[in-house]
């Protein structure tokens, strides 16, 4: 269960995924108090930290007694990469990720995230760059390939060992997939099978059965648990428990969503103010209040929520009472 990558031992080998919008600091907090064994950054980009960019400061921040913290960069540029990888190691950070597998078009266009598949030569350079300038271990994560005429994943897991890369983490899906169709577990075996560092799999993981499946289906070292996540931390201590006793904790109910919600939302607010928090609070709120009762009802009536006070007002009333 415990997973080595570089010289850091995590508590186990669940990881919560790096997901743009979503993997703030609260967020990890709440993950990694459910047991998660290591959490991803939103994606930062090398050259917004290159340029001083406002936002870039609170993306890079990271909570005492949050655990190991793996921070996720992208970029295009090797010697851009590599100097701010540098200039950020001495960080709160346990690794420094490098996302090669973003489909989002404007960073692909960029020749950033999964574009970098198409070019296993730029993306060996990077990966190379970086591991000179610094000292603590340099994961990369990256997709089945760019589209199904390219599933190169397997050369560039290889690729990126012979760099000196201290763990993979592979999203079973091609970029033009994006998050559609259904994960290709088979690629990570495959990976898994062409490597000696750690292999982490990627998607399609829902629930706690999903992460044994991908387990044993695959070998892969660790997993990496993205969407599944999202209003849901508890899928960390029900799978580790699950992992380790064969058995299915009971789902969260009502009592415990709504608590789960009111400590997220006052970890918003105490981190960005209370306007930012609340609206960001909405799309968590969505995703918390998925599967309840009247959650149609619930998401639009989210969405007139503006205050902390507003917030504890509806949770008691609308969800405590289900």
């Amino acid at each position: 269960m415990k997973l080595k990558i570089g010289n850091v031992t995590l508590d186990n080998n669940l990881i919560l995924a790096p997901m743009a919008g979503v993997t703030d600091l609260p967020f990890r907090f709440l993950c990694r108090e459910q047991g998660c064994g290591m959490a991803v950054t939103e994606m930062v980009s090398a050259k917004a930290i290159l340029y001083k960019n406002r936002n870039t400061k609170e993306l890079l921040e990271v909570a005492d007694g949050e655990g190991p913290v793996s921070v996720q960069l992208f970029g295009s540029d090797p010697s851009i990469m590599a100097a701010m990888a540098a200039q950020i190691e001495s960080g709160p950070f346990a690794f420094l990720d490098v996302n090669m597998g973003c489909p989002v078009p404007k960073i692909v266009n960029n020749g950033e995230g999964s574009a970098l598949m198409k070019d296993i030569k730029l993306a060996e350079r990077i990966l190379s760059s970086m591991i000179k300038a610094v000292k603590k271990p340099v994961t990369v994560k990256f997709r089945k390939g760019f589209n199904e005429d390219s599933i190169n994943a397997v050369e560039f897991a290889k690729m990126a060992e012979s760099c000196g890369v201290a763990a993979v983490a592979v999203h079973g899906r091609t970029r033009e997939q994006y998050y559609s169709g259904t994960a290709d577990w088979d690629i990570i075996r495959k990976v898994k099978e062409a490597v000696s560092i750690p292999v982490i799999g990627n998607g399609d993981v829902f629930k706690p059965e999903d992460a044994k499946a991908l387990l044993e289906e695959t070998g892969c070292d660790g997993v990496m648990i993205a969407r599944g996540a999202k209003g849901n931390p508890w899928i960390f201590s029900r799978t580790l428990h699950y992992l380790e006793t064969g058995t299915l904790l009971p789902e969260p109910d009502a009592k415990e969503i709504s608590k789960m919600i009111l400590r997220h939302g006052s970890m918003q607010m105490e981190l960005k103010g209370e306007v930012v928090a609340m609206r960001e609070m909405r799309k968590h709120m969505a995703w918390y209040t998925a599967g309840l009762p009247h959650s149609a009802k619930l998401r639009n009536d989210i969405n007139q929520v503006e205050t902390m006070d507003e917030l504890r007002r509806f949770v008691e009333e609308r969800i405590g009472a289900l």
